[in-house]
């Protein structure tokens, strides 16, 4: 986490989005065929791997601004959704959305991330909470994995919220995630990774691991809500059902800590959505000091995050969590990439690795991008 390698004074050639070259400058007259090539000129800046986002909601239908009142005035974000705010707020919204009309929306989204200098993304369904509803929310991700120009992962999380009608029939919802929902994801090949909040007044141990268990049965890699208000035993579990990742953990126990140093599991962290819904922050320092790898990630939503800015991300994991400007780095590239089934394409500048590429604004130094963090520093994004 701590190591961070760097190339002072040092060229790199991409063909094709590519990486076929780098190394120091004196070395790159023999390299490579430099002629019909756009030559940029980054002196006084960093080239970097674009940061890889392994956690948002970028498909929604429409802010919630309100609730961010509401929390102002005192209330927390389980009474909020206990009213018929949060999710289901969302998803009574989408339901009234065409198809298009949230693909417009996303694009432009996605686009906005890009500035930001995210160049892949992982984007959940779950404002749905109802087979057509998901389903169109998936077939938006799948429009935007053909458009939007950067690797974007699709994960079903029908398994977000119960909706109002199944309040009290649990069953009922769960059986229709499980044989009405997934066959037909499966048939139209919607999602990658399949998830479910794991939460107090959301889905038990015991519904989670029913739900991943049918997902499995269609080739669905498990990524995980878990541990945001309660330590519940959801990690252990998530990693006996192969779990690519486990997110949230802003509460996490030693249990869990040894859970995750014995699996190929990346616990990731979600520090804006501590910060706009005030509650504590992953306990950072304590996994890394355990030896534990971490990833961190924006959880881009209308709720609780609604920003996707990542290098507020490499900010707050800094200033709230106390980690090093190169490990947050390393948690938003090369680990985040892992988090999202991307280790050999993204994440970090090497031969032969599609990674889009970086080049920040002339800066002092590594260190001031999550020092300045008002500022945009990056300049541009090669992808």
């Amino acid at each position: 986490m701590k190591s961070l390698p760097i190339l002072e004074n040092a060229f790199l050639a991409l063909e094709d989005g590519v990486v076929v070259a780098y190394g120091p400058m004196e070395d790159w007259g023999g390299i490579t065929d430099w002629r019909d090539l756009e030559i940029i000129d980054a002196d006084g800046k960093f080239v970097l791997p674009a940061f890889c986002d392994a956690h948002t909601h970028t498909v929604f239908a429409k802010s919630r601004e309100e609730e961010f009142v509401d929390r102002i005035n005192g209330l927390t974000y389980e009474e909020i959704a206990l009213k018929g705010g949060g999710i289901l707020n969302s998803a009574r919204r989408l339901a009234d959305m065409t198809e298009d009309e949230l693909y417009d929306q996303a694009c432009a989204r996605v686009e906005k991330l890009k500035s930001y200098g995210t160049g892949a993304l992982e984007i959940k369904s779950g404002y749905g909470l109802s087979v057509e509803a998901e389903l169109k929310m998936l077939r938006v991700i799948k429009r935007l994995k053909e458009s939007a120009g950067i690797t974007i992962k699709a994960t079903f999380l029908g398994a977000h919220a119960f909706p109002k009608e199944f309040k009290e029939n649990h069953r009922g919802y769960i059986d229709l995630i499980i044989n009405e929902m997934l066959p037909k994801i499966a048939e139209e090949k919607l999602a990658d990774y399949i998830d479910v909040f794991c939460e107090r007044n959301y889905f038990s141990l015991e519904e989670m691991e029913e739900i991943l268990l049918a997902g499995a049965k269609y080739g669905l890699i498990p990524k995980v809500h878990v541990n945001q208000f309660t330590v519940m035993g959801g990690i252990k579990k998530a990693i006996e059902l192969g779990a690519l990742s486990v997110d949230h953990l802003e509460e996490i126990d030693e249990a869990d800590i040894e859970a995750l140093k014995n699996s190929n599991c990346m616990p990731t962290l979600l520090p804006s959505c501590s910060h706009f819904i005030n509650i504590p922050y992953g306990n950072a320092r304590l996994m890394i000091d355990s030896g534990l790898p971490l990833a961190l990630a924006s959880d881009f939503n209308p709720g609780t995050t609604p920003s996707g800015n990542l290098g507020f991300v490499w900010s707050l994991a800094c200033v709230k969590m106390k980690m090093t400007p190169e490990e947050a780095l390393n948690a938003l590239t090369v680990n985040a990439a892992y988090a999202m089934g991307l280790s050999e394409t993204h994440g970090k500048i090497a031969l032969g690795s599609k990674t889009p590429i970086l080049i920040t604004k002339e800066i002092p130094s590594l260190a001031y991008i999550p020092y300045a963090f008002g500022d945009q520093h990056i300049e541009r994004i090669i992808a």
